[in-house]
């Protein structure tokens, strides 16, 4: 794993974006699964700033999701599809045909979750993989627990993801999610991973000793050969 480490948010977004623009320029056509929430916004900023400098960068670029939230209709502006489509996928001109989303059907998540591993098996292996660690130490919606799921699952959320920001201003803040499994995240090619966030100083120490435990799933990416993680150290104190 490659630490980056900068003084703050704006420099941390800044190089990570930069990384993924050479990466780009390397293989246009890449599939990069996206996390959402305040940890990569810097990031997905800057990237559409360099759109409106120079748009044939992205014009075959693949995105997919890497998780949602469930029970809550997609057009909802709390739901990642609302955040990525805000900040990324229309700021980006990404069109729906190199846009492989996931819903949050509440009548049948699990055929939804078959549904995304025969598209991520069809399209993937992913290039790239841009995530944010959880104050509870969660990469997407694999929640710290006994044992981890490797592919597309329905997870029953962690109070701490129940209360997470993007969700605090629903009258009923969703209890499960659909995420991509662990396996499919340390299968991508490249991992970007962004330790920022208020509250979670004392989850990106423990991350930093590189002791792996499905208690912490971002430790899981210690194992990956291809890791860069940008640190804010404004975060750590």
């Amino acid at each position: 794993m490659k630490i980056h480490n900068y003084a703050n948010y704006n420099a941390m977004s800044n190089a990570c974006a930069e990384i993924i623009l050479n990466d780009l320029a390397a293989k246009p056509n890449s599939l990069m699964a996206l996390a959402t929430g305040n940890s990569p916004l810097g990031v997905y900023n800057q990237l559409a700033l360099k759109h409106k400098e120079e748009p044939q960068l992205f014009n075959k670029l693949r995105i997919i999701k890497l998780d949602e939230w469930g029970g809550i209709p997609l057009e909802n502006p709390s739901t990642c599809e609302s955040f990525l489509q805000q900040h990324f996928i229309k700021p980006l001109n990404i069109s729906p045909d190199r846009y492989l989303s996931f819903g949050n059907h509440a009548d049948d998540p699990e055929t939804e979750c078959e549904r995304v591993q025969t598209v991520l098996k069809d399209h993937g292996p992913i290039d790239s993989c841009v995530l944010g660690i959880g104050k509870n130490g969660h990469l997407g919606f694999n929640e710290p627990a006994e044992t981890l799921l490797p592919h597309c699952h329905v997870v029953q959320l962690a109070k701490t993801s129940q209360q997470h920001s993007m969700v605090e201003s629903l009258s009923h803040n969703p209890t499960y999610g659909i995420t991509l499994g662990m396996a499919d995240i340390l299968q991508s090619k490249k991992i970007v991973l962004l330790l920022t966030g208020e509250g979670k100083a004392a989850t990106i120490e423990k991350f930093m000793t590189q002791k792996i435990s499905t208690k912490l799933p971002a430790s899981f990416l210690w194992l990956h050969p291809n890791v860069h993680c940008f640190v804010d150290r404004n975060v750590l104190g």
